[in-house]
């Protein structure tokens, strides 16, 4: 039988993305929808948490004017939930997000704990499964900047052309977003009953790193449309997070030099430091090829003859992004992770096109979802 999941918070930034990878796991697990109204209405609470076989919370406060306000409201969601779950009167696994800064003189981390030591004296009282996660800085695509963290704001001010301030330049455990969202479905798949679980960092990086890597990939990438060098899974994960706030409805499509004399014409679809795939497709006139999406790969579609109309949609979301690129001015449009996206041939002939990506294909991992644009 599937577990029904809720997840308090799901339009934040892990929710978001932990919502969007049970989505993909539709055979294992099915979703609750959570509502923001919910916490200001206990009919709505209840019958939320009535469904659930998991709720995983992740609504809260993270910055306020007034301190007092972040601890206010992040205890009392976690009272309301409990309250919530007592009188519906039945057995839910829950899981908390708490964070690093538990031991650290604010109010933030101190709501953090005593919302963590809440729910763990609720499932040592009534025996529910109870999974505290003590969770380092999370960094990834979508977070807000001035907000979510510091290397949201670096990447969105860098992106366009704005100059970040470092206040501290010390080192910060980090893990992706993407890494975290694995945890979170491995505990709820084992049931997972500890109280104070350290969920441990995958990358360490000083504030001047991140911030000198950033920029690399502004120079590399956004203005050469070179693929940079990527040393390790965090330069990888970086670099995603990185392009997810570029301006890509104003950025794209690039257009590529084209070096044409008697014999012909020529045409560098794409400079890289890291290898990959290289493919070539034609594609009849009318067809559409792709309606797919990428968590982790890094792709390129390069028109070399014919039209063609590229479509993109952020996952979660309604909007269509859409390119017209003609290969009698060869252009290219790159795919962020977490946008569905395809290519139509809107043209009389054969379309031409030039697709790379930066991990060879492999059945057994494809990273390759499929999703109507």
């Amino acid at each position: 039988m599937k577990k029904r999941i809720g997840i308090t918070g799901q339009h934040g930034f892990v929710g978001f993305l932990l919502f969007q990878t049970i989505n993909l796991l539709k055979e294992e697990f099915s979703l609750v929808e959570f509502k923001r109204e919910c916490f200001q209405q206990a009919n709505l609470l209840d019958e939320f948490v009535g469904q659930c076989d998991v709720i995983v919370h992740l609504a809260a406060l993270n910055r306020h004017n007034d301190p007092e306000e972040i601890y206010r409201t992040n205890t009392q969601l976690v009272q309301k939930l409990i309250d919530s779950v007592n009188r519906v009167n039945k057995k839910v696994h829950i899981l908390i997000s708490s964070s690093s800064q538990e031991e650290r003189d604010n109010l933030y981390g101190k709501s953090k704990k005593e919302g963590r030591e809440k729910l763990a004296d609720w499932s040592s009282q009534t025996g529910n499964p109870f999974t505290g996660l003590i969770i380092p800085n999370v960094f990834g695509p979508f977070g807000h900047p001035y907000y979510n963290s510091v290397v949201a704001t670096f990447c969105h001010q860098v992106a366009r052309n704005e100059t970040p301030k470092i206040e501290v330049d010390s080192k910060i455990n980090l893990i992706y977003v993407g890494e975290l969202v694995e945890v979170i479905i491995k505990s709820i798949r084992e049931e997972l009953n500890s109280h104070a679980h350290v969920v441990p960092y995958t990358c360490q990086a000083g504030v001047s790193e991140i911030l000198n890597l950033l920029n690399h990939y502004k120079v590399v990438y956004q203005e050469n449309g070179e693929i940079p060098t990527l040393n390790s899974t965090f330069e990888l994960n970086l670099f995603n997070t990185f392009r997810c706030y570029m301006d890509i409805e104003n950025y794209f499509p690039r257009q590529f030099k084209l070096h044409e004399d008697n014999r012909g014409a020529f045409v560098e679809i794409i400079r890289l430091g890291m290898g990959g795939q290289v493919s070539l497709s034609t594609t009849v006139p009318g067809i559409t090829r792709g309606n797919h999406f990428h968590t982790r790969k890094i792709e390129r579609f390069a028109v070399i003859k014919g039209k063609a109309k590229i479509e993109l949609r952020k996952i979660g979301t309604d909007k269509v992004i859409e390119f017209i690129l003609d290969g009698q001015n060869p252009a290219y449009v790159d795919m962020p992770i977490w946008y569905t996206h395809n290519i139509t041939n809107i043209g009389d002939e054969i379309l031409y096109t030039n697709f790379w990506i930066n991990e060879p294909y492999n059945p057994a991992d494809a990273d390759t979802w499929m999703e109507l644009v």
